[in-house]
């Protein structure tokens, strides 16, 4: 940044004074709550004896902060030095909350930039990271710009001696040619950021993200490489590079036909999870350009939709697992990792489960990436789609057992009534079907289908809005899944291009994914429930304990003319449920189509225990605090009534 932009960042901060922190007695320092991702409180204030007194102590409303009639809030809250800090509106300001009352303290704001205007991710902004250094807090977060700021936590004043002013220009160690106020050409590619950087051993590690690449009409775009940074001094120490570069680098013989030259994506654009004793940090990927055409980077593509574990003092990689092989399904791993150690027959051993949206949960030892039960490369189909690379096997885990429905087939539809099951089986026999990694079909192909069924589709399976808790306790995993289907439709990537005001690069891609369709009967999903799960699965066996549905069946299914008559069992919400896990309960919201209520099951059975209301369904991940003596939910909910906002519940005083 400029002089002149250090002293527009100096004006535009709005920092009130506060009194002294309170004594941290219970924090939640980290978007998962631990450097681990586990989502999980010690605090047992709360229980099955008293959840359903929880009322609300607090409402902060998030758009507040900025434009966007549409704002969803996605942050999810830290506690530390007795203050909450999150980020809200599409600047992604700062904000210091008191934990007690939701009295905003301070806030931070970024100036603004073409940097920011071009962001497609101002809006999905998932919180900040927290750590001390040289004895003092500080607060870290990357704005849509692709700048990383240090705060003073006390204060939202940028710390002196980090960078320049406080503020590191993540671009300027990226590798590519750029415009400090502009950013990226539209020609070489675009980068921004949706989630906060983890701080490992001193060190920063950034992560990044991109257009959503069923949007993406042109093959070039820079990759999401790893920058780490050193948390004193805002120092670059290293970059990883997610597509090889050079001969030299392990995996640049996956990319054929010189494709790592404008394949661009593979943006490590979920949270991130570390093991500061084993000094490894773990980033998780999405696919390259185009979520649903690959054919112009043929190979595995390496570390596309990959798990990496990253040294943090060098970032040379330790291992890596990847969860999909030249990925055209659009299985990104969407969320965190979460780390925990279970016994595996006898033998204590630190695991790594990554839940994904093709509802596998692949384990694997987190020191060496060894698998902790067998996950076999069995073959898969082959597509239709001329040109396309078609990887011959994908791997399937052989335990823990698939948590959500994988493929579909004529068992598998709604049979409520014979006249519901009559039309579903029409519709489905209007598209390619079959098992999981059933790939992409193109709309003039000679099969006479409107395009492709796969299921899992893009939504999961397991996604960010949900994801998964674990137990450092008992080793069990909570994880949120949705049933459902995409139909995409490659259409030539010409006609999409011709609609885009702005497109990134330059040479117009052969396909380009359109849906294919609405799979449902006059609203009804043409798949058997539940719709919306929880499942819990226990890592030191791999077995399935038991799963429940989301919530209660909704409204517009119960009084559907359709069903009239119809003695429904429990569907679930078609959402991703919120979970948080605690010393005491399994906690969850319903999501963003479910209702405004937060549910208290009971983690060895899975019986309910009761639900309290909210101003709004939660719209992203809960968290636990203990303030004063005193346990606080704080969770991120939406609503026309409440966009954007921030409940805090607690027991009455």
């Amino acid at each position: 940044m400029t002089k002149g932009n250090r002293i527009g960042l100096a004006l535009l901060l709005l920092a009130a004074g506060a009194a002294p922190a309170a004594a941290q007695d219970g924090g939640w320092t980290h978007w998962g709550g631990n450097a681990a991702s586990q989502r999980y409180s010690a605090h047992a204030q709360i229980d099955a004896g008293n959840f359903g007194d929880l009322e609300t102590a607090w409402v902060w409303r998030g758009d507040n902060f900025g434009p966007g009639v549409d704002y969803i809030l996605r942050s999810t809250p830290i506690y530390a030095e007795g203050k909450l800090f999150t980020v809200a509106g599409q600047r992604r300001t700062v904000a210091a909350l008191d934990p007690a009352t939701g009295e905003t303290l301070w806030t931070f704001r970024e100036p603004s930039t073409k940097r920011w205007a071009d962001s497609m991710r101002k809006n999905y902004g998932k919180g900040v990271a927290y750590a001390r250094v040289n004895g003092a807090g500080r607060i870290y977060v990357v704005s849509p710009a692709f700048f990383l700021h240090a705060l003073d936590p006390a204060s939202g004043l940028p710390i002196d001696g980090f960078g320049d002013g406080g503020t590191v220009d993540l671009l300027a160690d990226f590798g590519y040619p750029y415009h400090p106020e502009d950013g990226l050409p539209a020609e070489v590619g675009y980068i921004t950021n949706s989630s906060p950087p983890i701080v490992v051993n001193g060190v920063i590690v950034v992560g990044n993200s991109h257009e959503q690449g069923y949007r993406q009409t042109r093959r070039e775009n820079v990759p999401g490489h790893i920058l780490a940074y050193d948390a004193a001094t805002g120092e670059h120490l290293w970059k990883f590079n997610v597509i090889p570069q050079s001969e030299s680098e392990f995996g640049f013989d996956t990319w054929e036909n010189d494709a790592w030259r404008w394949t661009g994506n593979v943006s490590a654009w979920a949270p991130l999870s570390a093991d500061p004793e084993l000094n490894l940090v773990y980033i998780v990927t999405d696919p390259p350009t185009n979520d649903s055409w690959g054919g112009f980077h043929p190979g595995q593509n390496l570390f596309a939709t990959s798990i990496i574990a990253l040294d943090v003092r060098t970032g040379e990689r330790a291992w890596h697992f990847q969860t999909v092989h030249h990925d055209i399904w659009n299985y990104d791993n969407p969320t965190a990792p979460n780390l925990v150690d279970v016994t595996v027959d006898g033998q204590r051993i630190p695991i790594l489960v990554q839940t994904t949206k093709q509802a596998f949960a692949y384990v694997l030892n987190r020191a060496t990436g060894e698998p902790i039960w067998p996950i076999e490369e069995r073959a898969v189909p082959r597509g239709h789609v001329p040109g396309e690379y078609y990887s011959p096997t994908q791997p399937f885990p052989t335990r823990p057992a698939a948590y959500e429905m994988q493929g579909i087939s004529p068992d598998d539809l709604i049979d409520f009534t014979p006249e519901l099951r009559r039309r579903a089986l029409e519709l489905l026999e209007q598209y390619e079907y079959g098992p999981l990694f059933t790939p992409p079909l193109h709309r003039d192909n000679d099969l006479g289908k409107r395009g492709s069924l796969f299921c899992p589709g893009y939504g999961g399976g397991t996604n960010i809005l949900g994801g998964a808790s674990v137990d450092p306790d008992t080793g069990i995993l909570y994880v949120a899944s949705v049933k459902g289907c995409t139909t995409p439709n490659l259409v030539p990537g010409a006609e999409v291009d011709a609609e885009d005001p702005n497109p990134i690069g330059r040479t117009v891609m052969k396909f380009v994914s359109t849906t294919g369709g609405r799979l449902n009967v006059e609203g009804l999903p043409i798949y058997k429930p539940p719709y919306g799960r929880i499942t819990a699965i226990d890592l030191n066996s791999g077995e399935t304990l038991w799963w429940v549905p989301n919530g209660t069946t909704p409204d517009r299914f119960t009084n559907h003319p359709m069903l009239r008559g119809v003695d429904l069992p429990n569907t679930g919400q078609p959402s991703h449920a919120t979970t948080l896990l605690s010393a005491t309960l399994l906690m969850y919201g319903e999501g963003r189509s479910g209702r405004p209520l937060f549910h208290a099951v009971d983690k060895r059975t899975g019986e309910h225990l009761g639900a309290v209301e909210m101003p709004a369904p939660s719209n992203s991940v809960p968290m636990s605090y203990m303030h004063a003596g005193k346990q606080y939910i704080a969770v991120p909910i939406g609503s026309n009534d409440h966009p954007g906002a921030l409940v805090a519940l607690a027991l009455p005083d």
